[in-house]
């Protein structure tokens, strides 16, 4: 059992309208963990509901449900909470790149937009497959959400950079034995290919400073949101399943003022609401009738 913090004392920092958080984990009781995955998170199951007290908390008004490891490619479970969830979200599936072109237009017509590689223990579809996921995802129109160990990027660059789809680097590149300026110097690069956004998300994944300050990562967000805010995305993590104890979870609130603090006032909405749009397939708020 773990005690989620659902709401509390709400963020110094007032949300724009529209903001889409673009990194959570929903579940719902009767879709069991898959072999291969690291199991279900701790009871109680978080569920869409109690992320629904979480967005009127911090002041969420979209979300990108993205498929949690549990449940590896079997997108059911993230299927059933995006009907839960309604046109305010999105989804990123798990796909292997052999699709046929119904099984893909049937995930995007349930909500589907991107794909997952996750090349970290419990990953359902690692980087061997990320050239037939790109194919697949980039005939659909979709995005990719990319994660696994950063601290191999520069080595990396030459696959990063032959990606056809438009793509997410995760988890603020996940740098586990810390970035240098090769790392940065690898960010730019593909920053400047036009097709990577980079995610401020799951700071606490990598960082080997520690919160509540975070400044190894603080110093490379801050370095990625000056050189192109027009490539960065924001996500909450929730829930938090690397957590195991009630006083490991983090607090929402404070958390999102302490990553929020690294993006200039001047790129917020940029970050919080445009490029989440334009990346994840979104009307903007006007066009949702909710301006």
């Amino acid at each position: 059992m773990i005690d989620r913090k659902l709401t509390g004392q709400p963020p110094r920092l007032s949300l724009p309208r529209g903001t889409v958080d673009t990194q959570t984990h929903l579940f719902l009781p009767g879709f069991p963990a898959e072999d291969g995955g690291p199991g279900l998170p701790l009871d109680p199951l978080p569920t869409p509901e109690m992320y629904k007290q979480v967005m009127a908390w911090l002041g969420i008004d979209r979300v990108v449900v993205t498929q949690a490891n549990a449940h590896q490619a079997q997108n059911a479970s993230l299927l059933a909470c995006l009907d839960q969830m309604g046109d305010l979200a999105r989804g990123v599936a798990v796909i292997t790149g052999s699709e046929t072109e119904k099984e893909i237009e049937a995930l995007s017509a349930k909500g589907i937009v991107g794909a997952r590689i996750m090349d970290l223990p419990g990953g359902a579809t690692g980087l061997e497959a990320l050239a037939d996921v790109d194919a697949t995802a980039h005939a659909a129109n979709w995005m990719m959400a990319v994660q696994f160990d950063g601290s191999t990027l520069p080595d990396r660059l030459d696959q990063l950079s032959s990606l056809k789809s438009r793509w997410v680097l995760d988890h603020h590149a996940k740098i586990f034995e810390g970035a240098t300026q090769a790392h940065l110097d690898a960010i730019k690069r593909l920053l400047d290919g036009g097709n990577m956004w980079f995610k401020f998300a799951g700071c606490y994944e990598s960082s080997r400073e520690g919160g509540p300050e975070f400044s190894d990562i603080a110093k490379v967000a801050k370095a990625v949101v000056e050189y192109a805010p027009e490539r960065v995305i924001w996500g909450t993590n929730w829930p938090h399943n690397l957590a195991q104890k009630t006083e490991d979870y983090p607090d929402d609130g404070a958390l999102l003022d302490t990553v929020l603090s690294w993006v200039p006032d001047t790129a917020l909405q940029q970050v919080l609401v445009d490029n989440p749009q334009e990346l994840y397939g979104f009307p903007t708020w006007a066009e949702e009738g909710r301006a």
